[in-house]
C-alpha cells in the first residue's frame, strides 16, 4: 500500500466526483452505492473514502441528469438495493471528462514536472 498524506483539499475531487462516479458504474456494469464506496477506497488504496453522504446524492444528481439509470432489486436477504448502470449520455459525458482531465493533469505536468531535456 502507499503511504498516502490522508488529506487533500475537498474542492479537487469535488469536480471530478462525477466522472469518479461515471466510469466506475460503466466498468463494473451493474453496480449499487455501498460497492461503489469499498470500490473506491481499494483502488485509491485508502486516499479517497467517500461516506454515503457524499455517494447517494450524487447518484441521484447522476440519474435526475440522465447519466446513469437506476432500478430496485430484491437481494436474497429480502432488503431491495438500487443498482445503476451507464446511458448513452453518461458514456458521452464520461468521454468528454476524462479528455478535459488527461489534458488538464498534462498540462499541470508541463508545469511541475518539466522536460529538462
Amino acid at each position: 500500500m502507499n503511504d498516502f498524506k490522508a488529506e487533500y483539499l475537498p474542492e479537487l475531487l469535488r469536480g471530478n466526483t462525477e466522472a469518479l462516479l461515471l466510469y466506475l458504474v460503466e466498468e463494473l456494469e451493474f453496480t449499487y452505492g455501498y460497492q461503489l464506496i469499498k470500490e473506491i477506497k481499494t483502488r485509491s488504496q485508502g486516499y479517497f473514502q467517500f461516506k454515503e453522504g457524499t455517494i447517494y446524492p450524487a447518484l441521484r444528481k447522476l440519474e435526475s441528469d440522465g447519466l446513469i439509470a437506476g432500478e430496485w432489486q430484491q437481494v436474497p436477504s429480502g432488503m431491495q438495493r438500487r443498482y445503476y448502470r451507464i446511458t448513452d449520455k453518461g458514456r458521452e459525458v464520461l468521454r468528454d471528462k476524462l479528455v478535459m482531465w488527461k489534458d488538464f493533469t498534462a498540462a499541470m505536468n508541463l508545469i511541475i514536472e518539466p522536460d529538462i531535456s
